[in-house]
């Protein structure tokens, strides 16, 4: 496996963030965004000489930083509910969408080409099902010559919202993962091995024969990991992508939850991926220091406007307008400083 692509995006977020001025844009959190974040970083600087100093330590990593006030903005693919954002008055806003996609490192099979529907990942990372040629997964799969594999689980370790959503996921397919597990940023895992960020997962499942382990599809196709289709709401076999993304994300009611928390797995639709998820960007609505959030926002805002393009080529999925629209409104109504006064005018 080569990892060329993946160290080639840090090494570009890293040169941002070497000799960081003043000016720069400090944050942390989620992995899941983490390629697009990098790839928008390089080109914000060349344009405005302004860098993004961003740490891909984990939304709750993020999560801890941005409530401890050391860094401009924290990153989460959890989002937090909305009475923790009234209590650590935080402001909330999603910035892109991506898939998680189940991936696999099996003799023989080539992307796209293993199926996987969700009770049978369910019943893997029980730990219910231990060899790839058990008869759950062979259903699934006729005719595709499967190994007689013992299955390695890899998961993530660190506190995660990629994890969130795909435990969030499991619980509403699986009753029994639902009562065992549950949904959390970090779960008492029945079986495997842990690995921290989509990056470890990334290396572990490339370097493990017979393993399994969940990232974001940037990661699996940058990587040239084995990614499955999977058999989504609607019982159709779909693959991710950026059309499957959409489709799940249709019909999301942002504003059916506070801060645009609404999670999209598990979406109805023939054409839906069924982890697709979003990621958020929290900053506090009345910051110690304006100005740095003024930055910050003046980043995401020209990431609305300028970064689609460079979304869809890592294969995310950027945020309808109508969204991006509503949350310019929201920096001007909720994010103050000191006197009183919008941080973020809609003529910046």
């Amino acid at each position: 496996m080569k990892f060329s692509k993946i160290f080639l995006i840090a090494a570009t977020l890293a040169a941002t963030s070497a000799g960081a001025m003043a000016a720069d844009i400090s944050g942390a959190g989620a992995t899941f965004p983490y390629p697009i974040y990098a790839k928008w970083a390089d080109a914000y600087k060349k344009e405005t000489g302004i860098g993004l100093n961003y740490q891909s330590i984990g939304s709750g990593g993020g999560i801890k930083q941005i409530k401890a006030k050391t860094v401009t903005f924290g990153a989460s693919d959890a989002p937090l509910p909305g009475k923790e954002l009234d209590e650590t008055g935080l402001a909330q806003f999603p910035m892109v969408m991506g898939a998680i996609v189940p991936v696999v490192n099996l003799d023989g099979i080539k992307p796209g080409e293993l199926v996987l529907d969700g009770a049978t990942i369910a019943k893997l990372y029980l730990g219910e099902i231990k060899k790839w040629d058990d008869a759950a997964i062979a259903k699934l799969n006729p005719g595709v010559k499967l190994p007689s594999t013992a299955v390695a689980l890899v998961y993530r370790s660190d506190g995660s919202g990629t994890t969130y959503n795909f435990t969030y996921y499991l619980s509403d397919v699986s009753a029994e993962w639902k009562a065992k597990v549950g949904t959390n940023t970090a779960v008492q895992w029945p079986a495997g091995i842990g690995a921290k960020g989509n990056e470890g997962v990334s290396v572990n499942v490339a370097q493990t024969k017979g393993a399994l382990g969940y990232v974001e599809y940037a990661y699996a196709k940058q990587n040239n990991l084995t990614f499955t289709k999977m058999i989504n709401k609607a019982g159709k076999t779909v693959m991710p992508g950026s059309a499957s993304i959409q489709a799940a994300a249709a019909n999301a009611d942002w504003h059916s939850q506070p801060g645009y928390g609404v999670i999209l797995a598990n979406q109805p639709g023939d054409s839906s991926w069924p982890m697709t998820a979003a990621t958020w960007i929290l900053v506090y609505k009345n910051p110690s220091d304006a100005s740095a959030v003024r930055e910050a926002l003046k980043f995401f805002s020209w990431a609305y406007a300028k970064g689609p393009k460079m979304a869809e080529d890592l294969d995310y999925v950027p945020m309808p307008k109508t969204v991006s629209a509503d949350v310019h409104k929201m920096w001007v109504s909720e994010i103050k400083d000191s006197s009183g006064k919008p941080v973020f005018a809609l003529t910046n």
